[in-house]
């Protein structure tokens, strides 16, 4: 063999190594790429109790319920499929009903999804983006593009 066809050896084996390891890495990761689910994503891919996901959809107007402390209830919805969510700790300031919001935590076995974090849009002309796109898909978004107010 060559010195040119011992590099070209060496560097096809490098090529085919680290493509080897990139294919694995986004098979490894490819349930987790996705920044959040809708709940009729989350029926859909049927995922169980206890995995933490990020749920993100409108805040269903009359739905939040305060409880006792900093316990809220409210539901989450996209408008095809809803889901409650249970809440303990200080809502952001501009959380409310109507409005997009993105949470994290786990469902539980009743089928709630037990929130420990909130987020909510930052004022009055956001949505966010992930929460506007899957609105968009779905064909109910009222965003500037679809001529309402954004």
């Amino acid at each position: 063999m060559t010195r040119k066809q011992k590099r070209g050896t060496m560097v096809g084996s490098a090529v085919a190594l680290v493509s080897l390891a990139a294919l694995l890495v986004m098979f490894a990761l490819r349930d987790n790429v996705v920044f959040f689910y809708t709940p009729s994503e989350l029926a859909a891919k049927g995922v169980g109790p206890g995995r933490d996901v990020k749920l993100g959809g409108l805040v269903e107007k009359g739905s939040v319920k305060r409880g006792e402390g900093t316990r809220v209830e409210f539901v989450v919805t996209d408008t095809k499929r809803s889901l409650p969510v249970v809440f303990e700790g200080v809502l952001p300031d501009l959380f409310r009903e109507g409005q997009g919001v993105v949470t994290y935590g786990r469902l539980d076995a009743s089928g709630r999804f037990v929130a420990s974090t909130v987020l909510a849009k930052h004022d009055e002309n956001y949505m966010p983006p992930e929460v506007a796109k899957a609105l968009k898909e779905q064909g109910v978004w009222q965003g500037k593009e679809a001529g309402g107010k954004k």
